[in-house]
């Protein structure tokens, strides 16, 4: 069951931001959980929901409800994968679109981690612990291709870190809107929380990091076109917000643009994924062919 907690604001808490007040109280929670209990409306003061940056008043009732915790523990499941390669250090799946990378609230079961688990018999990388075992790198539930798996903690930890230095290819293939101007170009906007909506990600100043992205347009249609996207970094959602954010969204998109009547979600493919092996030091690049569904657009757009 869920726990409710009541606490009231005194003197010498007025001014204070709500939720950095509630993480000095609540010693339990971390600031990032009260966060996200304010934005769930698990946080109200004097009966009404509040906001994270409310600025406490002496007298201020504010009521805390702690939603019952749920088992984080990813459990295998026997659901068949795409394996286009595996050794002892590592797995390179290619993911399904439609299929959740790993457990979230919403998707506890059926996402690519709990068939990882099936397959790989629990040997996987315990560096992001039981919820994430072996996730280096992710791709959205409705972006299909290729995702590279550690097994181990020492190839996880060296494939990490080619992801930061840059040194990681990740290559795209989508479908974007309208008409470009420039064939090729490079995005290079900071990406982070929408402040407006913690679920979407935009290019803003305010607490982000540094996105760029690379862009050459394959095939130019009347209303769309068929694009490359490569990665320079890797933020959450780059290449649908870096798009959207220059005009041009990923067809299918009800994020960041708008939904496509027949598909699910964005038309964006992973098809291109290379990177050093971390036991033996060899390049190792990997593709993939356009899902059915993106190759039947594609044909009708040329039609």
């Amino acid at each position: 069951m869920s726990e409710q907690r009541l606490l009231e604001a005194i003197d010498e808490d007025s001014g204070k931001r709500l939720d950095k007040w509630l993480t000095e109280k609540e010693d339990t929670l971390t600031r990032s959980m009260i966060q996200t209990l304010i934005a769930d409306g698990q946080v109200s003061i004097n009966g009404k929901t509040a906001k994270k940056n409310h600025k406490l008043s002496a007298g201020e009732k504010v009521v805390l409800i702690i939603p019952e915790p749920v088992s984080l523990e990813a459990k295998p499941e026997n659901i068949p994968l795409d394996i286009v390669y595996e050794d002892e250090s590592l797995v390179v799946v290619n993911k399904p679109k439609g299929m959740v990378v790993h457990p979230a609230p919403g998707n506890y079961d059926g996402t690519l981690v709990n068939a990882l688990l099936y397959h790989c018999k629990g040997e996987l990388s315990g560096i992001n612990g039981v919820i994430r075992p072996g996730i280096v790198h992710r791709i959205d539930k409705n972006t299909s291709g290729l995702l590279m798996v550690a097994k181990t903690d020492d190839a996880h930890k060296k494939l990490a870190e080619q992801i930061k230095e840059h040194s990681f290819t990740r290559e795209y293939r989508c479908i974007a809107s309208g008409r470009f101007k420039e064939p090729k170009g490079r995005i290079d906007a900071p990406i982070g929380r929408d402040v407006k909506d913690r679920k979407k990600m935009c290019v803003t100043l305010k607490n982000s990091k540094n996105a760029v992205t690379h862009y050459e347009v394959l095939e130019q249609f009347e209303k769309y076109a068929f694009v490359k996207c490569v990665l320079e970094t890797g933020r959450t959602h780059q290449i649908r917000v870096h798009l959207s954010y220059i005009g041009h969204p990923v067809l299918g998109d009800d994020v960041y643009g708008k939904a496509y009547k027949g598909i699910e979600g964005q038309c964006l493919h992973a098809g291109k994924i290379g990177f050093v092996h971390p036991d033996t030091g060899r390049y190792m690049e990997f593709e993939s062919e356009l899902p059915e569904y993106f190759s039947d657009i594609l044909e009708k757009l040329k039609r």
